[in-house]
């Protein structure tokens, strides 16, 4: 199970943080931007290898990715346009951070582009599903939420243990990871969604 299918039991905690953001005059899309100008500093740091404030700032696009559709729910202003500028905005959150981590010297540029087609294929097949009327799919090993902690685990280890892994950085190590499991996860969501087109025919 993935940390994105924890969403709703995690109301208790966004939800007042959501209602303090609006009281600042933070809307839904303003959050959806900041999180991509966050993943783009988060990005830019890895590139330069300073990996305490790449961490940071990917600690800062998951803060504004998860309060952005709380807001929106609390604003009851949730709808399609916000919805797609999310997704939108998301992957090109990956792509800067991933791009960054790579080439930054973390890993080889294959793995990288290895990391970056199974992390655009897993968010792929989970909004195709909702393209094709089964709805939004979250399921499957890796998520984005199960991303993002893991670059933040990946960050901390290799300022604690800059010799990294068996000549490996913790960050490079992470990026195979999402090579593997980002397709896995990928196969796993059309899977499902085949299998629900098939019940629905």
């Amino acid at each position: 199970m993935t940390l994105d299918q924890l969403r709703p039991y995690m109301t208790g905690i966004v939800t007042p943080v959501a209602r303090l953001s609006i009281r600042l005059g933070l809307t839904p899309n303003t959050c959806t931007v900041l999180a991509l100008v966050a993943a783009m500093v988060a990005g830019t740091a890895f590139w330069y290898r300073e990996i305490g404030l790449g961490v940071l700032f990917v600690a800062v696009n998951a803060f504004f990715d998860a309060i952005d559709g709380a807001i929106a729910r609390e604003l009851g202003s949730a709808g399609v346009k916000g919805d797609f500028l999310d997704h939108v905005l998301d992957r090109y959150a990956d792509i800067f951070i991933i791009i960054g981590i790579f080439a930054g010297g973390f890993a080889s540029w294959e793995v990288g582009v290895f990391a970056l087609t199974g992390v655009l294929m897993s968010s792929y097949l989970g909004t195709q599903a909702q393209a094709v009327g089964v709805g939004r799919y979250y399921g499957g090993l890796l998520g984005r939420a199960d991303r993002l902690v893991l670059i933040l685990l990946a960050g901390i280890a290799d300022i604690l243990f800059p010799s990294g892994l068996f000549s490996w950085t913790f960050l490079g190590i992470m990026l195979l990871l999402f090579g593997f499991l980002g397709h896995i996860t990928a196969i796993q969501r059309f899977m499902f969604v085949w299998r629900e087109l098939n019940r629905l025919e």
